[in-house]
């Protein structure tokens, strides 16, 4: 007579086996997939935008036989002075963007990118500057510049010390060291710019937020905050409770004013609003609106 549990035994070997079987077979997809690379957004890189340190992604170590002055970091931006070989010279990261500019072009990057990362040149540059743009799989882009402040540096070698700062930025990035500071309570980096125009007044359709919130447009008017080295000079008056300064710029009148920054000693937060003339006049003929505008935006302003 036969063994029935000899039987049963001899089934869940078989079963056994298949099961280790068919993990074994399975086993290298799932490394497989562990192993594929992620392509790397910009959100995934450098997280919340309108908290960024844009200094963080700054090494100083990149910019070769220099000289470097302490960075500024700004609410959309990092800048710094240095010497470089005897050439007196800024570096600046940032700002973000993530609009189609026909001005940046491919060209050979000599360095190394993460997965979906690529570095473009920009076209559209002031004078004696050498543009990058570091985009992201997402489509966002990190502007990196370096210009020199005099004549005596050629293209090739701000475009080589360019480079060099990309590098810096890369590692930043994949190297878990990017920064997201707490802003004081007082510190116009933690004010909503849409919701002060959006309540202001202003005549248009919805209110469109710059990409890092520090900033927003409401039809012909804007509203952008800051941190400047010095404050604006020129005439003052006093608009909403506030010292102001206007100026025509272009097309545009500026009204700005500031405060001391509550996060970074010796230096100013400031509030610009903007109104566009679109006469064809010039800035001029847009400045009492923009006064007007002024006076109760900053009036509104914490």
């Amino acid at each position: 007579m036969r063994n029935p549990l000899g039987v049963l035994a001899v089934g869940c070997s078989v079963l056994l086996a298949a099961t280790a079987g068919c993990a074994a077979e399975s086993a290298p997809t799932t490394t497989q997939a562990q192993s594929t690379p992620v392509p790397l957004t910009a959100i995934s890189a450098l997280g919340d935008f309108a908290t960024l340190d844009y200094c963080s992604l700054l090494d100083p170590k990149r910019l070769k036989n220099s000289t470097a002055d302490t960075p500024d970091s700004s609410f959309t931006a990092c800048q710094a002075d240095f010497v470089q070989a005897g050439r007196p010279r800024t570096v600046t990261i940032g700002p973000l963007a993530a609009d189609r500019d026909p001005n940046v072009q491919a060209y050979a990057y000599p360095g190394q990118v993460p997965d979906g990362v690529s570095v473009q040149q920009a076209g559209f540059v002031p004078p004696r500057t050498c543009g990058r743009a570091v985009t992201f799989a997402d489509g966002v882009r990190l502007a990196v510049s370096i210009t020199d402040k005099d004549d005596s540096g050629s293209a090739e070698d701000r475009c080589t010390a360019a480079d060099d700062v990309v590098g810096g930025v890369l590692d930043a990035v994949t190297g878990n060291r990017v920064r997201h500071p707490q802003l004081p309570d007082r510190s116009w980096g933690r004010v909503d710019s849409c919701a002060i125009l959006s309540a202001s007044g202003a005549q248009g359709a919805d209110a469109t937020a710059g990409f890092a919130g520090h900033s927003c447009i409401l039809d012909k008017v804007s509203l952008e905050f800051a941190v400047v080295r010095q404050a604006p000079a020129g005439p003052s008056e006093t608009l909403g409770n506030r010292t102001a300064r206007v100026a025509a710029d272009g097309a545009f009148c500026r009204v700005r004013t500031v405060q001391p920054s509550p996060a970074t000693p010796g230096r100013a937060e400031q509030a610009t609003v903007s109104v566009v003339d679109t006469s064809g006049a010039g800035g001029e003929a847009a400045c009492p609106a923009a006064r007007t505008a002024a006076a109760t935006i900053f009036s509104r302003i914490p």
